[in-house]
């Protein structure tokens, strides 16, 4: 959450909403697709040479410096995914004491203080319109607040045209108590996630959100514990940094919305969160700090994580990205013969095989095994592979697994 001093808007690259500027031409239209990129004002040459920029942007680095000089830095479209962790302005007044007068370690630094909640919109509407020029076509963002400035980013995000896909909510565990018993107990932050675009096709991981998740959907409400114990950093006894994020809530991120060897941004990078999680899970970071002290540090814990050796105990592998098996392919190849019964696993329906890979009930009615099973049902849809079992050596199997077998000899033989 560590950031250097707001520069005026006199001299940025945008105008308006959202006007860019096209390696030195003012253009309306965004140029960031090195791949259906406008060929309006930009020759073969002038794409090769933003090819090259993008392809040697530096990664695995923490770069000391103002956030939006060193932003303005990057190579147009060379980032997958943005993680922020912003000042909140939190406008504190007063200093805070616990009931026995022992004073509360609050954040009540410089950086996250603006003389104005304008000045702090004009600083947001920068950092995000250089944030959004730097992500690829299909990337995304997070950003993380409190109640203090997660709304007016918000706003700011649906003005500079980022297609918000979800705000999550952070429920902390073991959350700071609310010592003047004023207020209810502030026991979560709030992240948002959007697209660069309406039209990006982001990267959702929802196999692994799944797994993760003791294979139930992953829902927006998150719990996880604050960052403490031998995770939080601590320099003469004291912690190093104020807002220093839990490493868990980077990897559920990550996870989700990244794939390995993706470069992730964090232009706000403190004690070196987004890097540690990075590293750790084989994809780049690019991080941005302008305390001196807190980019040491970052850099010495990031040095000390260790990949993951072996991708294959990454994350699940998205079901979308293996190879397609028709039902049909069982049959030919002996898995499952015509003439055997399926069977939902309350065995409420039966079904027998064809030839040709369609199902028949005694009823005579008929289909796939997805339709007909949507049709038992009075669904509009299902998922046959889950839905159908078979008998096999006394137990009931579902015909999905017969599937992984398929992919497990093809890649075999490959």
């Amino acid at each position: 959450m560590e950031l250097a001093t707001f520069l005026t808007l006199d001299n940025q690259p945008f105008a308006g909403s959202y006007t860019r500027y096209c390696d030195g031409v003012k253009s309306p239209i965004l140029v960031v697709d090195l791949r259906r990129v406008c060929s309006s004002c930009c020759d073969d040459n002038a794409l090769k040479e933003r090819e090259k920029r993008v392809a040697s942007v530096k990664k695995d680095i923490v770069i000391e410096g103002d956030c939006l000089t060193e932003l303005k830095r990057l190579p147009t479209a060379s980032v997958d995914l943005v993680f922020a962790d912003p000042p909140y302005n939190l406008q504190l007044g007063g200093n805070l004491t616990r009931p026995d007068q022992s004073a509360v370690d609050g954040v009540d630094d410089s950086w996250d203080k603006f003389d104005s909640f304008a000045a702090y919109d004009r600083f947001s509407e920068a950092w995000l319109a250089e944030a959004r020029r730097v992500l690829k076509p299909d990337g995304a963002l997070w950003v993380i607040g409190s109640y203090h400035n997660i709304y007016r980013l918000g706003r700011i995000l649906q003005d500079l045209d980022y297609w918000i896909l979800n705000d999550v909510v952070w429920r902390k565990t073991n959350p700071m108590p609310n010592f003047r018993g004023r207020r209810f107990t502030n026991a979560h932050e709030t992240l948002i996630w959007a697209a660069r675009s309406q039209g990006s096709r982001h990267t959702f991981n929802y196999e692994a959100m799944k797994a993760l998740n003791d294979d139930v959907q992953m829902r927006s409400d998150w719990e996880l514990p604050i960052c403490t114990g031998a995770e939080r950093l601590k320099t003469d006894g004291r912690k190093a940094h104020p807002t220093q994020k839990p490493e868990s809530l980077l990897a559920r991120v990550l996870l989700a919305s990244t794939n390995r060897g993706d470069i992730v941004l964090d232009p706000f990078f403190g004690s070196g969160t987004t890097g540690a999680v990075a590293k750790r899970l084989n994809r780049h970071f690019i991080g941005i700090e302008q305390d001196p002290a807190y980019a040491a540090l970052a850099r010495e814990r990031v040095a000390a994580v260790t990949p993951i050796a072996s991708p294959d105990l990454l994350a699940t592998e998205p079901k979308r990205a293996k190879p397609k098996v028709p039902f049909g392919s069982l049959i030919e190849r002996g898995l499952i013969k015509p003439g055997d019964v399926l069977f939902d696993s309350r065995k409420r329906f039966t079904a027998r095989v064809r030839a040709d890979g369609s199902l028949v009930t005694d009823g005579k009615e008929s289909g796939s095994i997805h339709s007909l099973g949507a049709k038992l049902q009075s669904l509009p849809s299902c998922n046959g592979w889950t839905f159908w079992h078979i008998s096999r050596d006394g137990k009931d199997v579902v015909i999905d697994s017969f599937r992984d077998q398929v992919r497990a000899a093809d890649q075999q033989d490959g």
